[in-house]
């Protein structure tokens, strides 16, 4: 079971994520914004954030910011807003997962232990396993599996929690036709919704993060994406 940091301004929001949370076994604690989410996120641990975008004091994405300077809790954001930009904005801040109200709070308890199960498994691979490496392009692109790192040209470049994720699976299944499904349901942990946006967010920044080697990510018309690599 888990310790939840629930933060939004709606009161109702709060109460209905801690009650379904609760009947789940999980611990609740509650802040009305972002400024009282950092502090709180400072003062004690947590096993994963859920938190609203737009709050007074401080909003959901700066509070992320701040978080993210000393620890890599996961976070799930939510948002009364659908668009593209939010997606984007927020996934480049490291968060894991992004969902846009009305939710099911059902669904958003599936979402919550989809996170944290991958989140675990991440950390026990780092623990348990020599470094793996993979060379692709005679060597300009390498990942490092076990310790996540990916390097263009001997540089190590940056990406968020998800891409890497993406890759990584991506770089594993290579050269294989990975259908929209497929990727949303082993990539981020939970049955398909049909939020297909999600996940071209992802492939769309993943592509930015890779350079030139973003032709290595093949879209399928129809399909989904293959990547391409030797």
């Amino acid at each position: 079971m888990y310790h939840l940091l629930v933060v939004d301004d709606e009161v109702r929001i709060r109460s209905i994520i801690k009650k379904y949370a609760e009947f789940e076994g999980h611990t609740v604690s509650e802040a009305a914004d972002g400024m009282e989410a950092v502090c709180l996120a400072r003062k004690q641990e947590f096993d994963i954030i859920v938190m609203d975008i737009m709050m007074p004091e401080l909003d959901g994405f700066s509070a992320c910011r701040e978080i993210r300077k000393s620890s890599d809790v996961p976070i799930i954001m939510l948002s009364a807003r659908g668009e593209e930009y939010d997606k984007i904005n927020g996934f480049e801040l490291g968060i894991d997962d992004y969902v846009v109200k009305p939710f099911s709070p059902k669904e958003l308890m599936l979402r919550i232990e989809a996170v944290m199960k991958r989140f675990k498994s991440n950390s026990q691979s780092v623990q348990k396993h020599e470094n793996v490496v993979v060379s692709l392009d005679g060597g300009g692109l390498r990942a490092d599996i076990t310790a996540r790192i990916v390097y263009i040209d001997n540089e190590r470049i940056e990406m968020s929690p998800k891409e890497y994720d993406l890759f990584f699976y991506m770089l594993e299944n290579k050269n294989i036709a990975l259908s929209r499904e497929r990727l949303i349901s082993d990539v981020w942990g939970y049955d398909f919704f049909g939020d297909v946006r999600t996940l071209d967010t992802h492939i769309k920044l993943l592509r930015k993060s890779l350079g030139r080697y973003s032709r290595m990510i093949v879209t399928l018309r129809g399909v989904g994406y293959r990547f391409e690599g030797n």
